[in-house]
């Protein structure tokens, strides 16, 4: 019994050694050109009331809650939502923006995980139009460093920025310039 114990207390150490020596950061990126001005594409962006119209997460849970406050967009734009398990609940504070070259968000979630990471949207212009980058940040503590062994950071939610860019695109490119779909 006292080898098994031994045995088994080597396997939990050692798993814990090997989970603590996994990456403490991670970044997730994606990209996409846009035939539109950046001024076009950074309106659909910084304002928050614009996201319902390409966001990925925007028609996961159909009676999630939303609240905007803070200014109506740019910095100091606040959006915080609650819904069912897929979307959990979280706020995003846009802490820069900078009109037609990018925007920086503080992306908090409270539920069903708590974490906060910075999402930063980059533009800038090309032959076609505008090159955006969508870039989320973050530190992996324990159990993100645990849950990594099985899924990634960028497998979790890269997919969900390719089917945002390819809507932030289509959305993008039916605005008039410099404004949103809704102008």
């Amino acid at each position: 019994m006292k080898n098994i114990l031994l045995v088994l207390l080597v396997v939990v150490v050692g798993f814990v050694l090997f989970v603590s020596s996994r990456p403490s950061q991670f970044r997730v990126e994606r990209s996409a050109s846009v035939s539109a001005p950046p001024s076009t594409v950074y309106a659909q962006i910084a304002d928050f009331h614009q996201w319902p119209a390409w966001s990925p997460w925007e028609h996961i849970d159909p009676a999630m809650t939303k609240k905007l406050s803070g200014s109506d967009s740019g910095n100091g734009a606040v959006y915080e939502w609650t819904g069912n398990d897929k979307v959990g609940q979280g706020r995003m504070t846009i802490t820069d923006a900078q009109p037609g070259q990018k925007v920086v968000i503080r992306l908090e979630f409270m539920k069903p995980f708590s974490a906060t990471n910075i999402t930063t949207f980059a533009l800038s212009p090309e032959a076609a139009g505008t090159h955006v980058s969508w870039v989320m940040e973050g530190r992996n503590n324990f159990v993100a460093k645990c849950m990594g062994l099985f899924m990634s950071m960028d497998k979790m939610v890269g997919g969900d920025f390719d089917r945002g860019l390819a809507s932030l695109k289509q959305v993008s490119e039916s605005a008039p310039a410099g404004g949103s779909a809704a102008n």
